[in-house]
């Protein structure tokens, strides 16, 4: 087995370069960088000199940048050099955690994804664990009780709830929960206050505001996980060993919690690795809707605003936790079914 996780590792290594150097090609090849966006800027600020309060009239006039200043400008962007060059100085920083300054917010990249990273964690983390420890038992319940009223009225309940953008059903909630009902703060990831509050305030007000964009985080998975452990469960309620189970005695509770259930976590195993990796991408509109100033929202104003660093640093980790994650799936495959042996 250990050989087998030596290749994957390897193999990892292989697929972070490629990805990393297709996203750096993509990114160099937008159109609105660094360079474009200061040559902007001094267009502008001497057209508003030249036409002074009659800006609408300077607007019409051509500022021409010389050579010499477009080429100081690359220089100072480090973009004089060619692109795979570049990437390559890019990739020996990002392994030696040099991941440059922000175009935009000129402060190091690295700083502003760690003094943010917790954020995204926390409302991931929590709201990957209340997906599974909804929608395991309801789909324990479902597979029981298939064909009763009750799985009827909780699958239709879970496939509205699928079949609604996670985007629709934050502002629905932000709209009517905390703006009409003023039940939620309608912004922050935590009280304005927080400094001043003991532990057990800091615990409410934390919760207080992030109830809503951990429920709009964890609604998204709710029909899948929920129809995957159904019919995960079903599917070996049928088996022969769970018939043996019954007709040796054992009680129903005992059979479906200590036999079919075990084999039946063997496809969440799957959605286990895979989701590490959502941890980071699903936070981007949920942090922009809530006003949450996560990884999630820096990542998706770095990219408006075409900061590459930003943009490379997120891009990168999050390459590194998918990579992370599909090898922490198949180390779950051998912890849920001892039969699996990867050769």
């Amino acid at each position: 087995m250990w050989q087998y996780f030596t290749r994957r590792f390897l193999l990892a290594i292989l697929t972070f370069l490629c990805s990393t150097f297709v996203i750096f090609a993509v990114i160099q090849w937008a159109p609105g960088g660094p360079v474009e966006q200061a040559i902007l800027q001094i267009k502008m600020a001497a057209m508003s000199g030249e036409g002074g309060p009659g800006m609408a009239i300077g607007l019409g006039q051509d500022v021409q940048i010389s050579e010499k200043a477009i080429e100081s400008l690359k220089k100072y962007y480090k973009l004089d050099r060619p692109w795979p060059i570049r990437y390559v100085h890019w990739l020996l920083a990002f392994l030696t955690f040099d991941w440059g300054d922000s175009y935009k917010l000129e402060k190091p990249v690295i700083d502003l994804i760690t003094g943010r990273f917790y954020i995204s964690v926390y409302i991931g983390l929590i709201g990957f664990f209340l997906g599974y420890a909804v929608c395991i038992p309801l789909g324990i319940a479902k597979a029981v009780r298939h064909g009763s009223s009750f799985d009827l009225v909780t699958s239709a309940l879970v496939f509205a709830g699928y079949a609604l953008p996670g985007l629709a059903v934050g502002q629905l909630l932000l709209f009517y929960l905390g703006g009409q009902l003023d039940l939620f703060p309608l912004a922050g990831f935590r009280p304005a206050d927080w400094e001043n509050l003991n532990w057990w305030e800091k615990v409410k007000g934390q919760l207080h505001h992030t109830t809503l964009p951990i429920l709009t985080y964890a609604l998204g998975a709710f029909a899948t996980l929920t129809i995957l452990t159904k019919n995960s469960l079903m599917e070996n309620l049928g088996q022969d060993y769970v018939r043996t189970a019954f007709a040796k005695g054992l009680s129903e509770k005992r059979v479906i919690v200590w036999h079919a259930m075990r084999n039946s976590l063997i496809p969440l195993a799957t959605g286990l690795g895979h989701s590490l990796s959502l941890i980071l991408a699903g936070s981007f509109l949920i942090e922009q809707i809530f006003s949450i100033n996560g990884m999630g929202k820096l990542g998706y104003e770095a990219i408006l605003n075409k900061d590459q660093n930003i943009v490379m640093g997120i891009m990168g980790l999050g390459v590194i936790l998918q990579l992370f994650g599909n090898m922490m799936q198949d180390l779950l495959y051998c912890v849920f079914d001892p039969r699996i042996r990867f050769r």
